[in-house]
């Protein structure tokens, strides 16, 4: 009798997945991203600079300057006291707008205003990577699983709650890897009849306007494209010559150069046509910096002196913001070496205040503390570090095109850091691959299930039910560095796990 409930309670639990699973992950998802979203009203960690820069930005159409000390009057809803002089900034354009968005609707005294467009693209992440994993897994009950990790993971709610860059760049490099799932579900040998070809080309083009990391994605999707395209023209050449019994061989290297070269010719321009566009206000407009940079001074060679002077000025801007970047080697309390990124050995802590006993909310004989982290749910991280390196062995093996996929991800949004190991860098870039995380986690735990022997399959079920319960508790039980709700001091501590965390 026991075992008919208990085989009762588990249809009833999947017909209710199958119907409304992703509505109530998304509704689980906007609960976390949206509740107390305009604590604190201070601008925490990066905000700082994108908040002011967006509101200018919206008002000037470049990114102008503010008074030293500006933060305290702008929080407390000061926000006229910019000027019109330029400010050197060295992330493009198109996040800000984005963010100013939300500050338009809201109100730039209004910290929900600050946020609200980073929030919107966090819970739009957990519905996009529903989509790529119902056609990667070939499940849309198997794809509720990284939809609902990324609805209750700490990494991305705390980044979908803060105004800052890396969110925006998550939603887009998603909506990338979308469009290229629908690309390769369809062959043709003309790339202009590709139209999801070219969508992924222009996002990624938007990904790059908000910042520069989005070109490694770009790289890494169209090389992908010319590889996958090329064994796939190889493979149709073997079955025509199979069928004709022809001996001519297929020329893989002039073919991959033509695959190459047509793939480029195709993406680039209109990933360059997306990028410059989030340019539109400063190419716009006259005072923003650098805008004025004379063509004799932009570094332009000679030969190239017919281009615009605006886009040569861009061109100057351009060089300056790269060597900021490249040379940026300033030390950082928070600052991670990518090496330690999939371990989460130092979450950025983005806001924390101590509150004294008995003042401002803080009940009781002990000191308080509001906390906010970009710390990921330390079991869902560890899952996924498995999964990814079985997957990874399972592709040198085999090479499986799914996995492939689910990789290449990783390939464009992960690997890159590593050739910048001296430079200043944070944990919570790690946004950006942490839905290819939740993929491979997922996919992994569906294939576990799948090998399971016939007899042994509903105990893999339940391993399953299980880890998904256990991380929704561990998310209830963090959400309050996540969230920054006034805990007891010593409630805080006993989340720090590792000294490093602190």
């Amino acid at each position: 009798m026991l075992a008919n409930r208990f085989s009762g309670v588990a249809n009833l639990a999947r017909r209710v997945a199958d119907a409304y699973g992703i509505w109530l992950i998304l509704a689980l998802a906007t609960f976390a991203r949206f509740v107390g979203l305009g604590y604190p009203r201070k601008l925490v960690f990066d905000e700082t600079y994108y908040v002011k820069d967006a509101w200018t930005l919206g008002n000037l159409g470049y990114e102008g300057s503010w008074p030293a000390d500006a933060n305290a009057a702008f929080e407390a809803g000061n926000s006229s006291i910019f000027n019109a002089d330029p400010s050197f900034v060295v992330h493009p354009p198109l996040g800000k707008w984005i963010i100013f968005i939300g500050m338009k609707i809201w109100g730039a005294d209004n910290p929900v205003g600050w946020r609200f467009s980073v929030a919107l693209l966090s819970i739009a992440s957990v519905w996009l990577i529903y989509l790529v994993a119902a056609r990667l897994f070939g499940s849309k009950r198997w794809a509720l699983v990284p939809s609902f990790l990324l609805a209750i993971d700490g990494h991305a709610i705390v980044l979908g709650r803060t105004g800052l860059l890396d969110g925006i760049l998550a939603f887009f490099a998603l909506l990338a890897f979308y469009l290229l799932l629908r690309d390769r579900e369809r062959f043709s040998s003309s790339l202009f009849k590709r139209p999801w070809l070219i969508a992924m080309a222009v996002t990624l083009g938007f990904a790059s306007g908000v910042k520069w990391s989005g070109l490694y994605l770009l790289a890494t999707f169209a090389l992908y494209v010319v590889i996958s395209d090329l064994l796939r023209e190889r493979k149709l050449h073997q079955a025509a010559q199979s069928a004709s019994q022809e001996a001519k061989p297929f020329e893989l290297v002039s073919r991959l150069l033509v695959r190459g070269y047509a793939t480029a010719l195709i993406t680039l321009p209109f990933a360059l046509l997306a990028y410059l566009s989030t340019w539109t206000g400063w190419l716009l407009t006259s005072n923003g910096y650098a805008r004025q940079t004379s063509i004799a001074a932009s570094g332009v060679a000679d030969w190239l002196a017919w281009i615009p002077q605006p886009l040569q000025a861009l061109w100057h801007y351009h060089s300056q913001a790269f060597g900021f970047h490249v040379n940026l080697h300033t030390p950082h309390n928070y600052a991670s070496s990518p090496l330690t990124w999939l371990v989460m050995w130092r979450p950025t802590s983005f806001f924390y205040e101590g509150t004294d006993a008995g003042t401002a909310g803080c009940a009781g004989t002990e000191n308080c503390a509001n906390a906010i982290t970009a710390l990921g749910n330390p079991l869902i991280w560890a899952l996924a570090l498995v999964a990814l390196v079985s997957l990874t062995l399972t592709w040198v093996r085999t090479r499986d095109s799914k996995i492939g996929m689910i990789l290449l991800g990783m390939v464009g949004g992960y690997l890159p850091w590593l050739l910048y190991l001296s430079r200043t860098t944070f944990q919570f870039y790690a946004v950006v691959f942490l839905p290819w995380m939740l993929l491979a986690l997922g996919y992994w735990l569906k294939t576990q299930v799948e090998l399971a022997p016939a007899d042994t399959r509903a105990k893999a079920y339940s391993w399953v039910a299980v880890a998904l319960g256990a991380s929704l508790v561990l998310s209830i039980f963090f959400s309050s560095v996540w969230l920054g709700y006034t805990t007891p001091y010593w409630f805080w501590r006993i989340h720090m796990w590792l000294p490093s965390w602190i």
